[in-house]
């Protein structure tokens, strides 16, 4: 007798990889253009709409900003816990779009400053799904022995996003008013809410009758790859969990897997690159405009020549974390930033007069780019091993889906401090020690982060050196 139960509408391209990457990539667009969308009206708004006196601007707009980033750091646990209790990821991911759509409106209509800082609360809190949830499906997707590539270009994408938002954002404020701001909010919301109400996850699609054959494939290649791991029974053993857990460990069991050295480090590398990316956004409109005296869109105008970069090199640099692994990536990533970072004090040092000086200090942003370009993967990609072989070893203590969005949470909230702390620390140090001691500052993290890259990530570096090759062993990293 045949299932009177039919399997869900277009399910193989609903449950489709590219579309599944692609769904998370608008979710995590979204979230990063609507972000920028509004920071350079926020201003306008709080002046015309709201009548904040002038020297309660500057106050009030930081202060909406920290906001959102505070919201997100609390957020960013529960969200995994939440997404990995439950048995699909759509549920929690469809949840958080709910949240930046209210976001929205009331950013949109809001009359008082208090409906404005719910706003940018809930902005955080959708921000912690999107970022936690998006990655673990990724994950669940591709499998890590791609997540380098494909995280790296995603971010790529992305990075779009959030260069274009505020130059948008400002030109549809001055030529359109509130209108045209919201209205093409509304129509990227109405994209990814599509988007994301279409997708069917893989082991969604695995339990119907047309359950796609690329997710059979993808399990009988990682079988295969596990015959093949040296030493597979000694590796485990390694990341057994022997002792009973307390209470707080069985509520949130990613906490056991916090006994690994390379797991903390990976998140360390996390808060480093997310203050690296922020103490730019912070310094560069300033240093322009004392600088080179730019206005505020033609001091936006230099973030195409740091994320340019990014852009073009994300999916390669991706595609090296999983081809060569996450050390070596981490290493020479993190130490050429050292030198460049140094020479961005050039500029501020006149060497060059005019023109000349734009290019120069164009030319090594660019340069910085590509750094943060071969820094956007290893950190996720190493913590996401890391979990792996401790989920592999211990099979059933994670739960069904295992700790995967925990770590993507625990993943957000290091990287949601760094964007928090890097501009405060960044503001500081350039008011105090100039711009260019500034720099000298973060080369200095940079490369301290470079050295326990070095002693730490994929393994201690004799062990690494010894490592079969790729194509022997996919999880040999």
């Amino acid at each position: 007798m045949e299932s009177n139960k039919s399997p869900p509408w277009a399910l193989r391209w609903r449950s489709n990889t590219l579309f599944i990457i692609a769904t998370v990539a608008i979710g995590l667009f979204t979230d990063l253009f609507l972000y920028g969308l509004v920071v350079p009206v926020l201003p306008f708004m709080l002046t015309s709409r709201l009548s904040i006196p002038e020297d309660e601007i500057q106050s009030y707009v930081s202060n909406l900003l920290a906001a959102y980033a505070g919201a997100s750091v609390v957020s960013s646990i529960p969200a995994g816990w939440i997404a990995d209790r439950t048995g699909s990821r759509r549920g929690p991911f469809l949840s958080g779009l709910a949240a930046l759509l209210a976001a929205t409106f009331m950013l949109a209509f809001g009359q008082s400053i208090a409906v404005l800082f719910v706003a940018r609360i809930l902005q955080g809190i959708s921000a912690a799904v999107v970022w936690t949830i998006g990655l673990a499906m990724i994950l669940d997707t591709v499998g890590p022995e791609n997540l380098g590539k494909v995280v790296g270009s995603i971010f790529s994408f992305i990075s779009v996003g959030e260069l274009m938002a505020p130059v948008i954002g400002g030109i549809l404020y001055e030529k359109t008013g509130y209108s045209g701001v919201f209205g093409v909010a509304a129509g990227v919301l109405g994209l990814d809410f599509l988007m994301r109400l279409a997708v069917v996850e893989k082991k969604t699609a695995a339990k119907s009758q047309d359950a796609s054959e690329d997710a059979q494939h993808d399990q009988e290649n990682a079988t295969e790859r596990d015959v093949l791991i040296p030493n597979k029974k000694k590796e485990d053993d390694a990341y057994k969990i022997r002792s009973e857990p307390n209470r707080i460990v069985r509520t949130l069991p990613i906490l056991a897997c916090f006994r690994s050295i390379r797991l903390v480090v990976a998140l360390v590398l996390a808060f480093v690159q997310a203050a690296l990316l922020a103490m730019f956004d912070a310094t560069i409109p300033t240093e322009a405009q004392s600088l080179f005296g730019f206005t505020s869109l033609r001091a936006g105008l230099l973030f195409i020549a740091l994320d340019v970069p990014y852009l073009v090199l994300g999916p390669v640099a991706g595609w090296a974390v999983d081809r060569y692994g996450t050390k070596l990536a981490a290493v020479i990533g993190f130490g050429y930033l050292v030198p460049v970072l140094i020479l961005l004090r050039l500029p501020s040092d006149h060497v060059l007069n005019g023109t000349s000086n734009i290019v120069l200090y164009c030319v090594l942003l660019a340069l910085n780019g590509v750094g943060l370009a071969v820094i956007g993967s290893p950190s996720i990609v190493e913590a996401s091993e890391v979990v792996r072989k401790f989920d592999k070893a211990n099979h059933g203590f994670f739960g069904a889906n295992g700790p995967y969005a925990q770590l993507y949470g625990f993943n957000s909230l290091f990287f949601c401090s760094g964007l928090t702390v890097g501009p405060i620390v960044a503001g500081v140090l350039r008011d105090r020690i100039g711009y260019g001691n500034m720099n000298l500052v973060f080369a200095i993290i940079s490369a301290f982060t470079a050295i326990i890259s070095l002693l730490v990530v994929g393994g201690k570096p004799w062990q690494y050196a010894a490592l079969p090759s790729w194509k022997t062993t996919n999880a040999s990293r």
